[in-house]
């Protein structure tokens, strides 16, 4: 009884420090259930999302906690999501040697660690902080293990400048390996963070099995990476639409939620717009702002809002009575005939909107920065709300055609098909 009353005052009187002075504590407990955040006295199990855009979009569906990669606009960062109730996992961006950044350089180490110092400090104090993240994907392509030493001494110099929140680093999926390693020569970091998409299903065993003990939670999920997708026969990779994204975030998040014993929470990529591949493969937006059906999947586990009007079903986009998988080939100036089946829940009134563009050429690994390409004029031979038909392009290579279904609440259903005009 005298352990459940002092356990009681020490929880009061924490909440009720921190609440005077404006501050958060974020800890990790460990109960009969297995690993638990403790947010100012308070579990906490975080609903998030990989952005620091839309954020009053994010709080309408029940998100909690918005996951940044660096620190440049910090402040604003924690203002605004502060503004709106969201916490923050605070990314520290940790070089990559994939980059050019040379870990034996010891200047060069050391210097970024000052920079992280000023950065800790300046940030430790603001209640809308949740975590530190100490670099995201410095495992991808590299031979350096000193990066681990560097993630190390940035995790422990958090430590000692702020004990209230704790440390988690962020590897591209996860092997036996980088787990050896990170529990060897990383013992301040006290969270596994893992960016994985078509393997989340075998996540948490993995997770066991390569003998990580403490607990981690999924920084990025999502549709089928691009690395991972079917590809047709010039070696393009086959996006999915954005209902099948849907339905594969659905399928994704059943994975996340089942582990209770060890999983924290995770963060949805992504919460916003980015060129990758293509314009449409990771953005839950659009370049417009218009928001996927993935949204409608995270509002069905988080709000549970009845209200929200929901984005338009996309079931079929097909290039002369072909799908997508099949390595369509069409000769130049040729008729093309684009076959759209869409449908929506409130029956709203749609519009569509198509795109030709070439195939990327700036394709990078990691999420680096890509340019997007521009769109083609192209000449339309006829269209209704169920197709158009145009002519292929006069020039050799490899397209796509995009489709985008728009209503008037600023929803959105997104498809595309490559094609090689020969």
């Amino acid at each position: 009884m005298i352990n459940k009353l002092f356990l009681f005052l020490f929880l009061f009187s924490s909440i009720f420090c921190f609440a005077q002075n404006g501050h958060s504590k974020t800890e990790i407990v460990k109960t009969d259930e297995g690993f638990k955040l403790l947010r100012n006295g308070g579990y906490y199990y975080v609903n998030g999302a990989g952005g620091d855009t839309y954020l009053k979009e994010l709080a309408d569906i029940g998100g909690n906690s918005i996951r940044t990669w660096a620190t440049g606009d910090g402040l604003a960062v924690l203002d605004s999501a502060h503004k709106h109730g969201l916490t923050v996992c605070m990314g520290l961006w940790v070089n990559h040697e994939r980059h050019g950044f040379d870990y034996n350089d010891e200047y060069a180490v050391k210097a970024q660690l000052k920079g992280f110092e000023d950065a800790i400090i300046k940030m430790r104090d603001h209640p809308a902080l949740l975590m530190w993240a100490v670099g995201n994907e410095v495992d991808l392509f590299y031979s350096n293990f000193k990066v681990w030493n560097a993630v190390e001494d940035i995790a422990a110099m958090i430590k000692r400048l702020d004990p209230n929140h704790p440390t988690m680093t962020v590897t591209a999926g996860i092997d036996v390996a980088e787990v050896a390693m990170i529990k060897e020569f990383c013992p301040s970091i006290d969270i596994l963070g893992i960016n994985t998409y078509g393997g989340i299903g075998a996540l948490s065993d993995q997770v066991r099995k390569y003998g990580w003990e403490k607990p981690y939670m999924v920084t990025e999920w999502g549709p089928y990476g691009h690395w991972e997708s079917p590809m047709v026969s010039w070696g393009e990779a086959v996006e999915a639409n954005s209902s099948q994204k849907a339905k594969m975030r659905k399928d994704s998040y059943i994975h996340i939620l089942e582990d209770s014993e060890l999983c924290l929470g995770s963060y949805s990529f992504l919460w916003g717009y980015k060129q990758e591949v293509t314009p449409t493969w990771y953005g839950i937006f659009t370049k417009d702002g218009r928001g996927t059906e993935s949204i409608d999947v995270l509002n069905s586990y988080w709000a549970k809002n009845p209200n929200k009007n929901k984005a338009p079903l996309l079931n079929t986009f097909l290039l002369n009575g072909k799908t997508k998988y099949e390595s369509i080939k069409v000769g130049k100036r040729k008729e093309c005939l684009f076959e759209i089946n869409v449908s929506d829940f409130e029956n709203d009134s749609l519009t569509f909107v198509y795109e030709l563009m070439p195939e990327s050429t700036d394709k990078k690994a990691g999420g680096d920065f890509e340019a997007g390409m521009k769109a083609l004029d192209y000449k339309v031979i006829d269209q209704s709300k169920e197709f158009i038909k145009i002519k292929s392009p006069s020039r050799s290579g490899a397209y796509r055609f995009y489709v985008y279904v728009k209503d008037d609440y600023n929803n959105v259903a997104t498809a595309n098909i490559p094609f090689y005009v020969k």
